[in-house]
């Protein structure tokens, strides 16, 4: 441990701005050690981005930090001590590989930090003992609930045995069972390594209760720091939840009555909702089991279960936007269908996460889903302003709906939901991530919409004391709904204090006490005798943490069938296509003829061109009017006009006159049907003359015969086959590995190259070796293809081809990583990647033409590409019959990029996010 006394986080007027947003604003706090230390707020007031910047993930901007008693802002000591702190990023399962499987992810954790084999299963062993997924070690972690998935992030952090665990927001979204398990958890760890410090982000201010330490924030600025304890004292409060309402700025604090919900009033009409039997199943997996309820006109009711229940599913299904396997499900007596679009109108669905257009404006996003609903002007333009006044909105109402805060986008949402006047407002979790204030704020509106409009209100939570507010619950489990009554009714069923309580109690019931067994593992886990520490080498390059890497993105793309197809298709597709459809051979011109002079001349002179491989002769024109028709459409190639007398000069020894009209919108294409034009013309001529008794030998001073070495049959196919392979194998190796690399910046793994001890040569060099085997493969198979599907021969050295190409495969792959850190989607590595990979290989490759004939710069551009190399050495090995002897060059040539773009790439690659 570096220092064993003082904070083990020190900030002084730390700043970070993102454009115009403050993150935080001169924040200035020292956080004790050992302790378990809690940062309150809601979503947006800077708690990610100040412990990102604590786990070294950040470069900082403005003012100080110290954290285990060294300057963040030195390489050294985040190097350093990067192997001492651990962190789990807010998102369920946001560290996690969702391909691979417990095991897998747990085990490349701890090849990242040094572990030998032994020390690897006897830690993995421990904790997955400890949190219960010792009997999944072979589940995909995608396949996880998100209870689990928080686990085993917890797992993969721990597993390296830190100093400073920092955990943001880890349980959010998950259920109160999950959090015991959680909270269980870390409380074993701490009693095993007691020195250990904790610093926790948290929305659910009953967690904070039992933290050591709390530090209240909001807008990017600290409010207080303290024990709860004290915090609850200086504030004259008897919880945490009311202490932090107490020091929020008084215009934050809102109204301070506390809610009242009227009774709702007994309806003898039919139920608004009823469930019966419903059962959705995907494939073998039965998601929602024979559920059955019925929910009152009016009524506010609250679903409540388990990550992974089902909830979710049964809403969709409730909305018509999932088809029911099983069972009926009925709103006001008529059955729901999803194909039913009046259904969905008499019904309003608000998601879980913000599903509006980010980049709309308020007023925007509730005119476009007025549209949407079909509603008059008139009537759209009502509601909107009644609305934005109800749900205090009209301040904002030309805000982009992205850059609102989240309470806001809250109230947002929730109105785009009501606008078309819904019967039935169904909410997934709406008030995740929200502060106290702006979630009583949100539930006085619902409550207004059910007591006041009559709104039937399905809604899902994790909060229990907003659970508490419902008129009745249902409990649901592993797909099945295990009761549902009144929140009294539910504790007193189970004698519980709490509605909490009540709900671990029946979660355990339904589970035979397996759930419970499993919270009771974890405080075992100090039990075993304490690991070893990783080793004192882990900051030196490893060649293991390298290959961890490569077998990381072998698993990962093995176990993705789109990019499994796109790796060994989509360029075998590609090569047929192209090989076919870009030929430069000019042959089956249609041509047709306006023949004035209907003689066994004209007769024969046509009969020549039709006998030809190359043209085919069409219906005769008509008139001249006739030929600008056809033409025009595209029928006729070549239109001949012969005129009257035609035979007649022949004849006279005279030379005749042919027009000849050829489409020229394919100059290219034009050019050559010139050319076989007048070589029909002139042979047909100098057989007329012979047959009229002139030699045209005699008339001629020279003669001149081609010959073409490589390609006598001057056919396309033979300069295409082995050109084509050097484009595509700069396209879709340099694409998939750009894809690598920034599909870990948009899901969030890339934060596991920030805060281990990964250098950037490993990380880069680990995910680029796979793609170089892909490469490979890809080759292999092109030449495969090219010389037994397209018939062309492979004349020259095997193995020098073979050779280049892996010198090519380590050019483009670099390449690839070069342009993944100039971007930062999928979206935009693959637009990036095409365009700047394709366009450069079509025009200065020599594809199209030689590069010697191109101008000044287009020479330099094809000297300093990667692909006019292995194009010359290809067409080399498979037409010339080159060998290792006349190829040496441009091997030597592809070998002097891969140092060159992956020294780029490395600069370009930050070991901390800006």
């Amino acid at each position: 441990m570096t220092g064993d006394t003082g904070p083990v986080v020190r900030a002084t007027d730390l700043t970070q701005l993102y454009g115009p947003v403050t993150a935080l604003d001169r924040v200035t706090l020292e956080l004790p050690r050992g302790q378990m230390v809690g940062l309150l707020g809601p979503d947006g007031v800077g708690k990610s981005t100040l412990l990102d910047l604590i786990a070294g993930a950040r470069v900082m901007q403005g003012g100080a930090l110290q954290v285990l008693g060294g300057d963040m802002r030195d390489t050294g000591h985040r190097r350093r001590t990067g192997p001492q702190i651990a962190y789990m990023p807010q998102g369920l399962g946001k560290n996690l590989y969702h391909q691979l499987s417990v095991q897998e992810n747990l085990d490349f954790f701890g090849k990242l930090f040094g572990q030998g084999g032994a020390e690897r299963r006897d830690r993995m062993a421990r904790l997955t003992r400890a949190t219960g997924l010792a009997p999944f070690l072979d589940r995909p972690a995608g396949k996880l609930s998100g209870g689990m998935k928080q686990k085993l992030g917890l797992c993969c952090a721990l597993l390296h045995d830190p100093d400073l665990l920092i955990l943001d927001e880890p349980t959010t979204g998950v259920d109160p069972l999950s959090r015991r398990q959680f909270w269980v958890l870390i409380a074993a760890i701490r009693a095993e390594r007691p020195g250990m410090s904790v610093l926790v982000s948290t929305a659910y201010m009953d967690e904070a209760q039992g933290f050591d330490w709390l530090v209240a924030m909001e807008d990017g600025r600290v409010l207080d720091n303290g024990s709860p304890d004290e915090l609850m004292a200086m504030t004259g409060t008897a919880d945490i939840e009311a202490a932090f309402v107490r020091l929020l700025p008084e215009a934050r604090r809102g109204g301070s009555a506390e809610l009242a919900i009227p009774p709702l009033e007994n309806s003898d009409g039919p139920p608004a909702i009823t469930a019966t039997g419903l059962t959705r199943r995907f494939g073998d997996f039965t998601a929602v089991d024979d559920v059955s309820f019925e929910i009152r006109p009016g009524e506010i009711f609250g679903f409540l279960g388990s990550n992974g229940c089902g909830k979710t599913t049964t809403m969709k299904m409730l909305t018509g936007l999932l088809p029911i396997s099983e069972g009926a499900a009925t709103l006001f007596g008529r059955p729901v269908d999803a194909s039913d679009l009046a259904t969905r109108n008499r019904v309003g669905f608000m998601t879980q996460a913000f599903s509006l257009y980010g980049e709309l404006t308020v007023a925007q996003n509730l005119s476009l889903h007025a549209r949407l609903f079909r509603m008059e002007p008139d009537r759209a333009r009502e509601r909107i302003a009644t609305l934005s006044a109800r749900f205090e909105l009209a301040a904002h109402m030309d805000s982009r709906s992205g850059k609102l805060p989240l309470g806001i986008r809250q109230r947002l949402s929730l109105a785009v939901a009501v606008l078309h006047e819904p019967e039935i407002l169904i909410l997934d979790e709406p008030t995740s991530g929200v502060d106290p204030v702006a979630r009583d704020a949100f539930w006085a509106l619902l409550v207004e919409l059910s007591r006041r409009d009559g709104v039937t209100i399905f809604i899902s939570t994790h909060f229990m004391n907003e659970a508490l507010r419902c008129d009745r619950i249902s409990l649901m489990h592993a797909g099945r709904v295990l009761v549902y009554d009144t929140p009294a009714q539910l504790i007193a069923g189970k004698g519980a204090d709490s509605l909490e309580e009540a709900f671990i109690s029946y979660i355990e019931e339904a589970t035979g006490g397996s759930e419970k067994e499993t919270g009771n593992q974890a405080a075992t886990l100090s039990a075993d005798n304490a690991p070893a520490r990783a080793p004192e080498d882990v900051h030196r390059f490893s060649v293991t943490r390298l290959l961890a890497f490569s077998w990381r993105e072998t698993i990962e793309v093995l176990r993705d069938p789109v990019r499994l197809a796109f790796a060994f298709l989509g360029s075998s597709i590609l090569l047929i296509v192209l090989t076919y459809g870009v030929s430069m051979d000019v042959d089956n011109i249609g041509f047709a003829a306006l023949d004035q002079d209907r003689s066994p001349a004209s007769r024969a002179y046509l009969h020549q061109l039709d006998g030809s491989l190359y043209f085919d002769e069409l219906a005769p024109l008509a008139s001249t009017d006739d030929l600008t028709r056809r033409m025009a459409s595209g029928e006729v190639t070549v239109a001949l006009e012969i005129p009257p007398g035609f035979e007649r000069d022949i004849l006279k020894g005279a030379a005749p006159e042919v027009s000849a009209t050829i489409d020229g919108a394919n100059t290219m294409r034009a050019g050559t049907v010139e050319a076989y034009v007048e070589a029909a013309h002139y042979a047909f001529l100098e057989e007329a003359m012979r047959q009229s008794g002139y030699d045209p030998d005699t008339l001629a001073s020279y003669e001149v015969e081609n010959r073409y070495r490589y390609n006598p049959t001057f056919e396309s196919i033979y300069a295409f086959g082995p050109a084509i392979p050097a484009m595509l194998l700069m396209l879709f190796p340099a694409i998939l590995m750009a894809i690598s690399v920034a599909r870990e910046k948009e899901i969030g793994t890339i934060t596991n190259f920030y805060v281990t001890p990964t250098s950037r040569a490993e990380f880069l060099i680990g995910k680029q070796l796979p793609y170089i085997g892909i490469t490979l493969i890809n080759f292999a198979i092109l030449t495969g293809l090219v010389v037994l599907a397209l018939g062309v021969p492979l004349k020259g050295s095997v193995a020098a081809l073979a050779v280049g190409a892996l010198l090519y495969a380590m050019a483009v792959t670099s390449y690839g990583l070069l342009i993944s850190t100039l971007t930062s989607s999928q979206v935009a590595a693959v637009f990036a990647t095409s365009v700047l990979s394709l366009m450069p290989t079509v025009q200065f490759s020599g594809l199209i033409q030689p590069i010697s004939t191109l101008g000044e710069a287009g020479q330099f551009l094809g000297s300093v590409w990667p692909a006019s190399y292995f194009l010359h050495l290809s067409v080399g090995a498979y037409t010339k019959a080159l060998g290792f002897g006349a190829l040496w060059q441009d091997m030597a040539a592809l070998a002097a990029f891969t140092p060159v773009f992956l020294a780029v790439a490395m600069w370009r690659l930050r070991k901390q996010e800006r």
